[in-house]
Formats: C-alpha cells, structure tokens, sequence
C-alpha cells in the first residue's frame, strides 16, 4: 500500500526544517548567494518555525531577510576559550589578542565608511582609532608599518571577506602586506549590522571587568519569578547541550542540575526532533552526538600526523585519574615518535617538536570536552574513559571470544 501523500509531504516538511537548523547550528551567518545559498533558501522558508523553537529554548534571536539568515547565538559558557576565531587560511591559526582588537576596530571603520573602501585607507582608520588613549593604556599600539601587523590586518579583512562582511572587488591581500599595491572592497552593510549578537550595546556598559562586560552585553531580564527562571535554566541548558560536546554535571549549579534531571527527557528528545543529535547520558553528564558528523569545528580521530599523535596521547591521558605535567607528554610524544615516526610527518620528528605537537594535540583534546589545563599539567575529564584500550587479550582456537566491551574502557553509564 502507498504511503498517503500527507505523510509524505510531512516527512519532507520535517526533513527539510531539520536541514535548516542544522545549517544554522553549523553557519549561523547564512548568505542568499554563495556556496551556501541553498542552504539559505531553507532557512527563509522555515523562517517563522525555526524562529520560535530557538526563542523558546534557547533564547537566540533569528533574523532573515532577503539576503541574510542571522542566527544570534549565545553561547552557554561564556568562559570557554577553546574555539577561538581561525584565520581563513589552510593553517587556520587562532586569533591572537592583537588580531582581536583589530577585528573590532576594523568593523567600527566600516560602520562608519562608506559602501566601498580600499585595504590602505581601512588601515589608516584602525591606526588613527588604535590611538585612543583607552587602548593605549591597554598596551595596545599599532602603527602598521611592520609586515607582521600589516599580515594581522590581512588576516582579519580575509575573515571578514569569509563571513560576506567584505566582497573584493580588486586587488590582493598579499600585495598589500608587501607594500606593493591595494585591494578595494565592496561592504556588505545588512551582513556588518547583523555580525554583533548581543542584548545590549557595548557603548551602555560601564563596567571595568572584562568577564563582568561579557555578561551584560547578553544578560537576560531580571529572574524576578520562578517561571523567568525556570524558563532562563531551560535556555542555558539547550545552548550548552547544543554547543558543548559534553555537559558536565559537576560543571552545573545545584539548580541546574535538579531542573535537569527533571526535565532531561524533554530537553534532548526537543533537540533529537529538530536536530537529529542524538542523546548519550553518562553517569557524568550528557553529550549530544551527530550521526552525520557534521556539526563539529573539530573532529576526533582525524587523519594525518596531528591526528594521530592526538588520538596516542588520549589514550595515554585516558589511563591516568589526576594531572600530567605537560613535559611528561612531551617524553611520551619521543617516546612515540621512536615507535610511529615512518608514518609522521618529518617536521613532528624533529628534535624540540614535541612541544608544539603537545600543545596542539591537548587544545584540540580540551575543545571537546575531553580535558582541561591546570596550573600542574593537563587534566583528563570523564569522557576521555572512550579512548582507553585494554590490553589486548590472545585468545586460544576454539576459546569464546569476551564481550568487546571489556577490552575498552567507556564513561559510566
């Protein structure tokens, strides 16, 4: 018998709406042209039901227009340092404090520019607002005459020609650092005004503690009744079950974590719905994982020399129940590299890489939830358990083979 065209038609109204969110929890900056167009086209058709399910129960405010789809994500922590800006380049190097300031410096420039503008007289706007004896005090100065801070300035106009905030017109970043031309540009003004998702604007804040300044630009109404708070928990929940690779429970307050285990059933199978994420609940906490895996920044295992030496020293961190100082991982990396280095990269055998390899490998392990740095070392965290190997057990022709389980370690349940 033929499925009856309703439900046809409501399965692809409920496969195409999850495609727009999942889309918008990828890029939540979706533009009518480009490689993401269809994408966008997804999203304006949704528009109204995606809008309410993310106000409802996560507080982020959805904008379409014509041209843009602005998904105004807050994130659950605010102290998470672990998914920095990355240049638009194939090393995609994080931002450093310098490249930060440039960034908001150029995009006040360009609110206040015109419609078009060229690379040399954006930098001269962001030299003449890094004068501010505010900055200055700061220990921030820029003059741009070096090659290195002109290579930040390209590196923050390459982000914002990324993000659509910028569309070349002619010319090259390159040129420009070496001093031997300019680049114009057209400036994508609906796009500029949507980037900053905040509640409040920066310039109503006088608050001197940068933590403090961050919490105002998104705090919510005043929590005056159980409902306003009730409903402020439930949003901070999904962003975090949303965004986090791991909720934590020790990481939560005890209000949270009672109106969490209350209400955990509904706040996942709500995000399973519109998502597909599916719930993994662990005695420590909850991780939402994608079948598709394709709503991460960064993926574990990966391939190539990075990757791998990772994926070693998880399981070697996975073994362990307190901190490692950073210079036993770098033995444990020469220790390795004896052992795997015919299939590394020759620059990961070089001596004094380890350091370097570790560095990268532990900020990768910390972003997922996997680790946290300490003042002594690194500290592994319950969800790295998946990651530990027993010893491998040889077993004798005819001998019934153990559950697979015993020979890995996983999170309790």
């Amino acid at each position: 018998m033929s499925t009856p065209l309703a439900h046809v038609l409501d399965g692809q109204h409920a496969a195409d709406l999850r495609k727009a969110a999942r889309a918008l929890l990828a890029e939540p900056l979706l533009l009518a042209r480009g490689p993401r167009a269809d994408s966008f086209r997804l999203v304006r058709q949704h528009a109204a039901e995606l809008r309410e399910w993310f106000d409802r129960n996560t507080g982020w405010l959805l904008h379409v227009d014509t041209e843009t789809a602005r998904l105004r994500k807050v994130p659950g922590t605010l102290t998470d340092h672990t998914h920095p800006a990355r240049e638009a380049a194939r090393a995609a190097a994080p931002f450093t404090r310098r490249r930060y300031v440039l960034l908001c410096l150029a995009l006040a420039a360009l609110e206040r520019g015109e419609s078009q503008i060229a690379l040399g007289r954006l930098a001269e706007q962001v030299v003449l607002d890094a004068a501010d004896p505010g900055l200055v005090a700061t220990g921030i100065q820029f003059s741009l005459d070096r090659r290195d801070e002109r290579l930040d300035l390209a590196s923050v106009v390459r982000l914002l020609l990324e993000l659509g905030v910028l569309r070349r017109v002619a010319g090259d970043e390159e040129a420009y650092v070496s001093g031997a031309g300019d680049v114009l540009y057209d400036v994508e003004r609906r796009v500029l005004a949507g980037l900053l998702a905040a509640r409040r604007g920066p310039s109503l804040i006088q608050i001197a503690s940068f933590d403090d300044r961050l919490a105002e630009l998104v705090a919510e109404t005043a929590l005056d009744s159980d409902d306003l708070r009730f409903r402020a928990m439930r949003r901070s929940l999904t962003r975090r079950l949303l965004d986090d690779p791991v909720l934590y429970y020790e990481d939560l307050t005890d209000a949270e974590l009672a109106y969490l285990t209350r209400q955990r059933g509904f706040l996942t199978a709500r995000i399973t719905e519109l998502t597909g994420l599916v719930a993994e609940v662990r005695a420590e906490g909850i991780a939402m994982v994608d079948p598709d895996d394709d709503l991460t920044d960064v993926r574990m295992p990966e391939q190539g020399t990075h990757g791998h030496i990772t994926l070693l020293l998880a399981e070697h961190l996975a073994t362990r129940n307190d901190s490692v100082p950073t210079g036993e991982l770098e033995r444990r990396v020469r220790e390795l590299a004896a052992e795997h280095g015919g299939f590394w990269a020759k620059s990961a055998r070089e001596p004094g890489a380890e350091s370097g390899l570790v560095d990268q490998a532990v900020a990768k392990l910390a972003a997922l939830g996997l680790v946290v740095r300490s003042a002594e070392g690194v500290v592994p965290r319950p969800a790295l358990a998946r990651y530990a190997v027993g010893e491998t057990v040889v077993l004798e022709a005819g001998q019934p083979a153990r559950d697979s389980s015993a020979q890995r370690r996983t999170p309790k349940r």
